[in-house]
């Protein structure tokens, strides 16, 4: 292999020297060289078959990281922050996509067609087909679509465990509405993790990147990251900021088993264990405190009633094992987890206080924590509100973790009806209420009352906190 590198760069140079010696004879690194370049195109050539471009109008009121109106472009998903996207009645956004299967399946991203209304995939070919949602799965950033087509080219996906770094990486896909435009670089990095944080809008739970240095722009999103070879290694999902030359794609082996599921089922459903975790490596100072201990996850918080609570986990134990395969950070764990049936029985070895545990857990199916707070009606702890479109509930520490939100007074957005006047604001779950008209609410009860008093046909005004913002929205009953 080294032997191989060094040939190639004799190779470069000796072309630049024969630029600039047109008269010079033709030699065995040119010839090299243009065998290189014809890789290259051939790779292009044939990839571009199986690649399809994604045309997507969104549902009136919603916004989506690779959709762009008239006036302006959205930030690509993981950029810096963008000031909050103006809504419009109408969304276009454009994205990419791969044929997995000849009877017309296509993997893309899933934050490309979570807001759609209406799908058109375009084929390298020029046909264009309308398609409907097979499956989306949030937490993969993945989702699979169906058109009436048959006999298909179909990708060739690459065992992505035998990627490796430096390799070169080719990108295709409709970056800036250019269909079919190919950028060529290399593997930078693998097993990349924590790039797009769970609390944001988007983030994914499975995060275990390939990033690369090919450009990638909106409009790459859900397109193939291919090698040599012309296989797809990855699904191109995110950048870090535009022209950085820092991309990251999904490995092609997490979205194969993805897809397959999506295609059998429709949905994915993953085991549970109810814990906010973070790796031992990402936090010196509780490092400092347990030194024997060099890698393993750290259990930050426990949810009550959970298959976690049900094993006797505690609040800062380290994980360092699942049936007996090591787990040294939060992806390793996830992916063992993921892997486990419903009903089945793990054995965790835990590091607590000096010594090493085996407990038991039982994974169940997992469970929507905004769902199980909306359904806590009986406790007096959440609020509905039909007129407004919206359900807020009492902030406890397990939604604060699990919204990543900063301790405030107020009441926590859990559930956004589609069909009322909230969904067409910027209010999402995880938002927190301050006030109604000016007036602070602490709990459900305040801000259902609030909302008695106040003149909904008028509008009121609320005042809401996420992160790191604070704004105010004003909602009508009839939704203008």
């Amino acid at each position: 292999m080294k032997n191989q590198k060094f040939t190639l760069i004799r190779s470069l140079t000796a072309v630049l020297v024969i630029y600039n010696c047109p008269n010079a004879p033709a030699s065995p690194e040119l010839d090299l060289a243009r065998q290189l370049n014809r890789a290259f195109v051939e790779v292009a050539e044939k990839a571009s078959t199986n690649v399809v471009v994604i045309n997507v109008v969104e549902k009136p009121g919603t916004t989506n990281t690779d959709s762009f109106d008239e006036e302006t472009d959205a930030a690509p998903r993981g950029s810096e922050k963008p000031a909050r996207p103006r809504r419009t009645e109408r969304m276009y956004g454009q994205g990419s996509g791969v044929i997995i299967r000849k009877d017309g399946y296509l993997l893309t991203n899933n934050h490309v067609v979570e807001n759609a209304e209406k799908i058109e995939v375009k084929l390298r070919d020029g046909r264009t087909f309308p398609a409907e949602i097979r499956g989306r799965d949030a937490d993969s950033d993945l989702a699979v679509l169906k058109i009436a087509a048959s006999d298909l080219p179909v990708a060739r996906l690459a065992d992505s465990s035998k990627t490796r770094v430096g390799e070169f990486a080719i990108a295709i896909g409709a970056p800036f509405s250019l269909d079919y435009s190919v950028t060529f670089g290399h593997v930078s990095a693998k097993g990349r993790s924590n790039i797009v944080p769970v609390w944001e809008e988007g983030g994914a739970l499975d995060q275990d990147y390939i990033q690369t240095d090919a450009n990638i722009n909106p409009g790459n999103s859900g397109g193939p990251l291919l090698n040599i070879d012309g296989e797809v290694i990855g699904i191109n999902t995110l950048i870090r900021g535009l022209r950085t030359g820092i991309g990251f794609a999904i490995p092609s082996n997490l979205a194969k088993e993805i897809a397959d599921q999506l295609i059998a089922v429709g949905k994915i459903t993953r085991p549970w264990l109810g814990i906010r975790i973070h790796s031992v490596a990402d936090d010196p100072d509780f490092h400092e405190l347990v030194p024997e201990v060099e890698n393993g996850v750290i259990v930050q918080s426990i949810l009550p009633n959970s298959p976690a609570a049900k094993a006797s986990l505690h609040a800062a134990d380290i994980i360092t094992t699942v049936d007996g395969k090591r787990v040294d950070n939060t992806q390793q764990l996830r992916d063992e987890v993921r892997h486990k049936p419903i009903g089945q029985v793990m054995i965790l070895e835990v590091y607590r206080a000096g010594k090493t545990l085996r407990l038991q857990l039982t994974t169940e199916a997992e469970r929507d924590i905004v769902a199980t707070a909306a359904n806590e009606s009986a406790t007096g702890n959440d609020a509905e509100s039909a007129s407004l479109g919206l359900t807020v509930h009492a902030i406890t520490p397990e939604l604060a973790d699990h919204f990543g939100a900063k301790p405030a007074n107020g009441v926590m957005v859990v559930a956004v009806d589609k069909s009322g006047p909230a969904d067409q604001s910027e209010i999402k779950p995880g938002d927190v209420i301050t006030s109604v008209n000016q007036q602070p609410v602490a709990n459900p009860k305040q801000f259902h009352a609030a909302l008695k008093r106040a003149d909904l046909k008028k509008g009121v005004l609320l005042n809401l906190t996420s992160r790191d913002e604070a704004w105010f929205e004003i909602l009508r009953a009839d939704g203008e």
